[in-house]
């Protein structure tokens, strides 16, 4: 466990007792925050984790059988209302691939937040947290070194598109949520073989085979450790003010060579080969937060190097 016992120990009292209903439960997000659980992390809260296959989800997780985890069938998009009341929702369902049917993108996103906005007027929930992401701002401009929440762009993906939607649903349910607008991250459950680079270069490395980037490694980007994400999440589901958006990241900017060669000198890979050269004075694209206003609001910081973060994440 990397998160100091102290942020544990305020998390831990302000949950005691408390049932709260999770979507995402079974992705990276949810899973790392059950890694903390399994630890010992908040033992007097219930976590109700929604699951379209409990019995498969069971299998590959190791503490989905924890006493204080309670797995609930159904898709986020039409579920059965369970039958209790839950103080706190935590709200991160969303497809980790790119290559669905047209539409079932949006209508994941879309449909299953307003289904979840339901269950909280239902269910008498006194906050939610709507997991947002960075897709929302579009391109982050090349003279723009980190984006603050007020930036006004324009998301250029389905995935960006639906999320904006769904913080507009948020907004107007009447249900006190805040929302986490999260970035780029790193952790031993991040998937390893879809489009996330981070864990396409932690395969390779640890299969023994050069570093392979797609692209020409000029892009900059910034890791955050999952139990430093769990403990920012955490905080803006208890400390974040209702209405507000909250960027979730580092702000650590290095290239996707730099991150490439990096994990290949500290897992022994040692070769890093690019898919296509640099095109002399183009500018780097950026995907980099502003984190000052959940640093100041929400008490968090940064805990795990990068460093340690990559060794952490390969084991």
């Amino acid at each position: 466990m990397t998160i100091p016992v102290e942020p544990l120990h305020e998390f831990a009292a302000a949950l005691d007792g408390k049932r709260i209903f999770v979507t995402g439960g079974t992705g990276f997000f949810g899973r790392s925050l059950l890694d903390l659980l399994g630890q010992g992390a908040c033992p007097g809260a219930q976590w109700h984790l929604l699951s379209r296959d409990p019995e498969a989800f069971r299998r590959r997780c190791p503490w989905a059988d924890l006493p204080q985890v309670h797995l609930i069938r159904g898709d986020v998009r039409d579920f059965v209302f369970p039958e209790c009341h839950f103080d706190l929702i935590w709200h991160g369902a969303a497809p980790a691939v790119t290559d669905l049917p047209p539409g079932e993108m949006r209508s994941i996103i879309e449909d299953g937040t307003r289904r979840v906005l339901e269950l909280a007027k239902y269910s008498g929930a006194g906050r939610m947290l709507f997991i947002s992401s960075g897709a929302v701002y579009g391109r982050q401009p090349a003279d723009l070194a980190k984006i603050p929440e007020d930036f006004a762009g324009q998301p250029v993906t389905e995935y960006g598109v639906a999320k904006r939607a769904a913080e507009q649903f948020c907004r107007e349910s009447g249900v006190p949520v805040v929302i986490a607008r999260c970035f780029a991250f790193i952790g031993r459950h991040l998937n390893r073989e879809i489009h996330f680079a981070v864990g396409n270069f932690l395969r390779d490395a640890l299969a023994g085979q050069p570093v392979r980037m797609q692209g020409d490694g000029t892009p900059l980007r910034s890791y955050l450790y999952a139990d430093d994400l769990v403990e920012w999440l955490l905080a803006a589901l208890l400390r974040g003010r209702p209405g507000e958006a909250y960027n979730i990241g580092s702000e650590d900017a290095l290239s996707i060579r730099d991150l490439a060669e990096r994990i290949a000198v500290l897992l022994g890979c040692g070769q890093v080969t690019a898919g296509r050269a640099a095109v002399p004075g183009k500018p780097a694209e950026r995907y980099i937060p502003a984190t000052g206003k959940a640093q100041r609001e929400l008490g968090v910081k940064v805990r795990v190097p990068l460093d340690q973060a990559i060794r952490l994440s390969a084991q």
